[in-house]
């Protein structure tokens, strides 16, 4: 490696064979109970548990560590309003033959519609945006680099641990959401909204697809050489 100023690595933890598949066990555990769902309570969630999560979304790598995201959390009653009347209006039009025959047939057996009252609902949405320059300062212009990947860690940062926080989550991606840079007050020459995650204690009534559950073996999506 070229020279540059490092320290040593203090905080690693080694597990005996055991112990390790006994975690990675449990976590493959907890992670089969993330479930995506679309009726949530409007019960309220303290800002410090968003705050938590979103501190170990940032510490996700990325490239050159710019660190190329931002995250509004949205708790404003009125701001919540603003996104669902936004966002309705998109999926209105997606759902009226926008998106295409294949994609809406896709979508069926979720059950998914135009309608997406958990915008208001749920007590948090916290909107994701990525952002083309910065660096590991606030006020740095310099280009970012990986910034899709650098982001979509990030957010699967956040989605684990608002899960394992105790919270039921949602991922929503209108197209354009470019009304998410206005409604949030975003810089729109440098930032762009990446994903909307709905967060919050589940509905009474809530309920997953059987689709859903559907989950590609080990043998499906991994391959040892």
């Amino acid at each position: 490696m070229q020279e540059h100023k490092n320290q040593p690595l203090n905080d690693f933890i080694e597990y005996s064979h055991d112990e390790m598949l006994k975690r990675a066990e449990e976590f493959l555990a907890v992670s089969q109970r993330r479930h995506s769902i679309r009726s949530f309570s409007d019960r309220p969630v303290p800002k410090e548990i968003i705050e938590t999560c979103i501190k170990a979304a940032g510490t996700a790598p990325s490239g050159a560590n710019h660190q190329p995201w931002h995250f509004v959390a949205i708790h404003s009653s009125d701001v919540k309003k603003q996104i669902r009347e936004a966002a309705e209006k998109l999926e209105r039009s997606f759902y009226e033959g926008r998106a295409g025959e294949e994609w809406l047939d896709a979508l069926k057996p979720l059950g998914t519609d135009a309608s997406k009252p958990y915008l208001e609902h749920a007590p948090w949405l916290i909107a994701v945006f990525s952002q083309k320059k910065g660096g590991i300062s606030a006020d740095d212009k310099n280009t970012n680099y990986y910034v899709h990947e650098s982001v979509g860690l990030a957010t699967g940062f956040l989605i684990q641990a608002l899960h394992r926080a105790g919270l039921a989550t949602l991922t929503h991606t209108p197209k354009p959401m470019s009304f998410l840079t206005e409604i949030c007050g975003r810089d729109k020459d440098n930032e762009r909204p990446y994903m909307l995650l709905i967060a919050g204690y589940p509905g009474t009534d809530a309920t997953i697809p059987e689709h859903a559950l559907v989950k590609k073996s080990l043998d499906e999506i991994a391959t040892f050489i």
